[in-house]
């Protein structure tokens, strides 16, 4: 991957999507004082913030306006230490090529030891129904390898690394300090609840259909309620609506039902995505609307 190839994809992605109510990113601004984002195009990177230290959660795609829109968060590129990759996707991992801006190079990166066999060579991402094979991503980051269930702390931020393989074959998700859930493309969120991320996308539906319930038990052992933040459809704490629907996928060959109001026709079109309301609005979670019928 390099930056022809986010360019490429957004061309070919507003095409394929525009249209059809699938994403809804959120605008670049703040959830609540620990979560700020940034949105590129139709995806999401996020920042946790705690006791002065500041951890980034995916890397979004090889985007030229990513310095700009951190300093609207008064974020600055060379204080971030340490990025959790979801998964190595270039809409999750793009500024950590070669040909970026490079603006976190002395940052590790921390990734499932499974996913990281696409970086490596060993496995090939494959989308659209198993039928294309993307190119392969870089990074020169130094990595730290993890395994499912195990925990870090970072400057007193606790970090649980849960697998949730599925979308990609070793797909990670983070539980931050049991408050803040954040899921990369586990869950799609629609105007009804939550659906396993977009079907053409996968590499097993089947497989990423038991892993949403999978952590959805987990949280219900432990009667835990966080913050569920998506990658590219907004956050909800409300679990019932966060595992509505997880026993079906997102089909993007027909709209769901409701068609939510909230999405726009073409998620990379980024006009209102601006400095001003950046600073002055907080990002409020994606509305409950159920069908009428």
């Amino acid at each position: 991957m390099a930056r022809k190839d986010s360019e490429n994809q957004k061309k070919s992605m507003s095409r394929l999507f525009r249209g059809k109510e699938i994403f809804k990113p959120l605008n670049t601004g703040r959830i609540d004082e620990h979560v700020a984002c940034v949105r590129e195009w139709v995806a999401n990177i996020f920042f946790y913030t705690k006791n002065g230290t500041t951890i980034m959660i995916d890397a979004g795609y090889n985007y030229a306006r990513l310095a700009e829109k951190m300093g609207w968060l008064d974020i600055d590129p060379a204080s971030i230490r340490h990025i959790l990759i979801t998964h190595q996707d270039t809409d999750h991992i793009g500024a950590l090529e070669p040909d970026s801006e490079l603006l976190f190079k002395d940052a590790t990166i921390y990734l499932s030891e499974i996913e990281n066999r696409y970086m490596t060579g060993e496995t090939r991402r494959k989308v659209i129904f198993g039928f294309y094979k993307l190119p392969m991503v870089k990074a020169n980051n130094k990595k730290i390898l993890l395994k499912d269930g195990q925990i870090l702390n970072i400057d007193g931020i606790k970090i649980e690394c849960i697998l949730v393989p599925g979308h990609t074959w070793g797909h990670m998700v983070y539980l931050i300090d049991d408050e803040y859930l954040f899921t990369g493309d586990t869950i799609w969120f629609g105007a009804d609840g939550g659906y396993s991320f977009i079907n053409a996308l996968a590499e097993d539906n089947a497989l990423s259909k038991r892993s949403l319930a999978m952590l959805e038990q987990k949280l219900k052992e432990r009667g835990l309620s966080p913050k569920v933040i998506t990658g590219h459809t907004g956050w909800n704490d409300d679990m019932e609506f966060v595992f509505r629907h997880k026993d079906r996928v997102c089909n993007f060959l027909k709209k769901q039902k409701p068609h939510d109001p909230s999405a726009p026709y073409d998620g990379y079109d980024e006009d209102d995505d601006t400095e001003a309301r950046a600073r002055t609005e907080r990002l409020s979670r994606c509305a409950d609307i159920r069908p009428s019928c």
